[in-house]
């Protein structure tokens, strides 16, 4: 029987749900929401607060300032109640309500930002911050896009926990955002015993690995600037989701009881798009899954919202989650570079 004092020391981290029977692929989903900050972006805060500790950067005076379309916030949110920090995020209009006031509840400030800049609403949220830290010397700035701690969270933790589980894995799929879980995962599969596919999932619009930007509504995966910690030389390859095929596999999921977020829905559908084109392979594979759905209720799992902002048809039962709208940019080499994926 698990017994803890503060949140942050629990989190589940060996559960699987096989997706064959509903997708018809075989796929094992790592589950990453389930401990007190609903999310894998726990791991992440919580090594960023203890470098940021140990460097001696973080005082009983300091207020914790960060960018976070969600749920690094309420990760941050929530260690920082639990350490006595004060915590400013710096989110946009895209979060979800249920998210800001999670946050808000947890004790934390929560600026919005309603425009978009010259580098989109990330861009815009980053000066923010910028100007907040120059302005007061309070204000300690953790940076998830350019942190190492970030992506060092997943290479000691996420990654082996997958390797263990699955040590004849041949393919894994991560939605990529600020890319820490991508690189810490693929840092460590580039030094297993065996060569792991490692396949890039990302939005539709965002300009993460080159490309135009375009709309996106769904916070978590896809960027506005491209992350400071990508290394595409550790990608084998890159797919892009549309929003409208994360939603449809949302509801998918959903209809055989699985809450998941919106992130979940865009790495599980371009796996399945992945595995749908490569019928012979049956390769051992796995994607991660970085949240549940209840922080969703409003917008993807909201009849109303989507069809808004998709069309009226964005759910019927003929359109199908495994679409081929979701767009593929195979690598010419086994890894990829950023000119190789730029603009496919």
């Amino acid at each position: 029987m698990p017994v803890i004092s503060t949140p942050q020391a629990f989190n589940e981290d060996d559960l699987y749900v096989d997706l064959e029977a509903m997708f018809g692929h075989s796929l094992f989903l790592k589950c990453e929401g389930f401990n007190f900050a609903g999310s894998i972006k726990l791991k992440a805060a919580s090594e960023m607060i203890e470098a940021a500790e140990r460097d001696g950067l973080l005082t009983k005076d300091s207020i914790l300032i960060e960018s976070s379309s969600g749920n690094l916030g309420v990760a941050l949110s929530m260690i920082a109640a639990s350490k006595g920090y004060r915590f400013l995020c710096v989110t946009d209009s895209r979060c979800n309500l249920s998210t800001r006031l999670l946050m808000e509840a947890l004790g934390s400030q929560v600026h919005v930002i309603t425009e978009p800049g010259e580098s989109g609403f990330l861009g815009a949220r980053i000066d923010h911050v910028r100007a907040r830290v120059a302005s007061d010397e309070r204000y300690v700035w953790l940076n998830q896009y350019a942190n190492p701690h970030n992506h060092l969270a997943h290479y000691r933790r996420t990654a082996p926990a997958i390797a263990r589980q699955f040590p004849d894995l041949d393919i894994l799929f991560v939605g990529a955002g600020t890319t820490g879980t991508l690189m810490g995962c693929a840092r460590y599969f580039r030094e297993w015993h065996r060569p792991v596919h490692i396949v890039a999932v990302d939005s539709a619009g965002s300009v993460t690995f080159g490309g135009p930007t375009g709309r996106r509504m769904i916070p978590g995966l896809g960027t506005s600037v491209r992350p400071p910690l990508l290394d595409t030389s550790y990608v084998d390859e890159v797919i892009r989701v549309e929003e409208a095929d994360t939603i449809r596999t949302c509801h998918h999921l959903a209809r055989r009881g699985f809450l998941f977020g919106g992130s979940t829905g865009t790495v599980v559908s371009g796996a399945m798009n992945w595995l749908a084109r490569h019928p012979g392979d049956s390769p051992t594979a796995v994607a991660i899954a970085p949240d549940l759905g209840e922080r969703y209720l409003e917008t993807i799992y909201q009849t109303n919202w989507v069809q808004d902002l998709y069309g009226d048809d964005v759910l019927l039962p003929h359109h199908q989650p495994t679409s081929p709208a979701a767009r593929t940019a195979p690598a010419p080499s086994p890894r990829a570079t950023a000119s190789s994926t730029a603009g496919r």
